[in-house]
């Protein structure tokens, strides 16, 4: 991986556009793109294995002579990529083979979030597990963009200690941050922080917890669905994430790949309109989704805001009411749930997802939203006599925007590892 910039690595071209397919045949396969190739086939086996393969095994399931599967693991472990184990006790004749696992203390991801009222950064090894988390709670708007990237570099520096204490390696980070993000990390807009052209690389480049780390930036609702869609157990091929925080975003997952649209900006379900003459949003139009079913639009209808408490604590005192029977929280709740079954309902028609997933503070609060959810989805969707939508809390809760960009670097890392074989070199 080359150090420095932002790319988006899932995306085909720097403008968004495709390149142009090279006609069948025309393009030779170099040995050293078979081996590139061949490193990654290995090492995505060992990583979906449900036991730890032997060389043996990795040849049997690949069709790779065993000569080659054993050049290619010798490769891999020297880059830390997989690790030996003891081989399982065996019943049978011969000399039991050792078993091959993703190496836990080799490449890791870093994920960091800005969103309106918390900064977070975790750190995710090769096997997709969080091996460190922080998040810090406070209201990021009255803060001017750099003051905000300098509290984020805050955390990432902590976090880069943290890996480095457990013999962790950052391959690279990436940013999720709720509002539309060009190609170049460059955010265009995010109307909840008041951030227009927030040039995001170019602030953190040069800090040192960030210096010489390829660095990704993308909106937050599509790096929490690419988490959710490779959480365990891993998410089903199409569907509609939506994170609800004080703003709500979609990440849309069709055929297993996210979908991003022309310009990569899809998504924007809070500021689809449910009542054309409604309230004022901060994007400057009227009546969105975010103004009925935001974070702080429920709070605030279930009486619970302008208390002094924290999101996070007003946010299960609403459950505790909600599960109390409290009138007021459980109108609040379906008033919601009512606003986001009318916009989910247009997007159900219009794509054909057959699961909607309740992220961020929704997921806490699915008991409560889903029914109302579900009964628009019953009403306004055409197919739903036949075809039932399901809506469902996310695996990862509040925590998918991070782990999903921290788990983003790490899969780059599965799918291609002679990028990391050629960086240590």
């Amino acid at each position: 991986m080359a150090a420095g910039g932002s790319t988006r690595t899932d995306r085909p071209g720097t403008n968004g556009h495709a390149a142009a397919p090279t006609p069948p045949g025309d393009a030779p396969v170099r040995q050293a793109s078979l081996r590139e190739h061949n490193l990654g086939l290995v090492l995505r086996h060992v990583g979906a294995a449900p036991r730890p393969p032997s060389r043996a095994d990795i040849s049997a399931a690949t069709g790779l002579t065993r000569a080659t599967v054993s050049a290619l693991v010798d490769d891999l472990i020297g880059g830390r990529l997989l690790t030996e184990v003891d081989p399982a006790p065996r019943t049978g004749a011969g000399r039991p083979a050792a078993g091959l696992v993703l190496a836990a203390n080799g490449p890791a991801g870093l994920g960091l979030e800005i969103n309106v009222d918390y900064l977070a950064a975790c750190v995710v090894d090769l096997a997709g597990t969080v091996r460190h988390r922080i998040v810090h709670r406070a209201d990021q708007r009255p803060n001017t963009p750099a003051e905000v990237l300098t509290g984020l570099a805050r955390l990432a520096a902590a976090a880069r200690s943290a890996a480095g204490a457990q013999a962790l390696t950052l391959a690279g980070a990436a940013l999720a941050v709720p509002g539309l993000v060009t190609d170049a990390g460059l955010v265009r807009l995010a109307p909840n922080l008041g951030w227009r052209d927030v040039d995001v690389p170019g602030i953190l480049g040069d800090h040192p917890a960030l210096s010489g780390t390829p660095l990704t930036v993308d909106n937050e609702a599509n790096l929490a669905a690419l988490g959710e869609l490779h959480a365990a157990p891993p998410g089903p091929a199409n569907f509609l994430y939506i994170s609800g925080e004080i703003g709500i975003g979609a990440g849309i997952v069709l055929h297993g790949k996210l979908f991003r649209g022309a310009r990569g900006w899809s998504g924007e379900l809070g500021h689809v309109p449910v009542h054309p003459d409604g309230p004022a949003c901060r994007c400057g139009s009227r009546g969105c989704l975010e103004q009925y079913a935001g974070q702080e639009a429920i709070l605030s209808a279930a009486g619970l805001a302008g208390h002094g408490l924290s999101p996070d604590a007003a946010v299960a005192g609403l459950a505790e009411l909600a599960d109390a029977g409290d009138a007021a929280a459980t109108a609040a709740l379906t008033s919601a749930g009512t606003a986001l079954g009318v916009a989910v309902a247009g997007v159900v028609n219009l794509l054909d997802v057959d699961t909607v997933v309740l992220g961020g503070v929704y997921a806490p609060l699915a008991p409560w939203l889903r029914p109302a959810v579900e009964a628009q989805l019953r009403q306004r969707v055409l197919t739903a006599a036949w075809s039932p939508v399901r809506v469902r809390p996310s695996v990862l809760g509040g925590d998918a925007a991070v782990v999903g960009a921290a788990g983003s670097v790490v899969r780059a890392v599965r799918d291609h590892p002679a990028r990391w074989l050629t960086v240590l070199a």
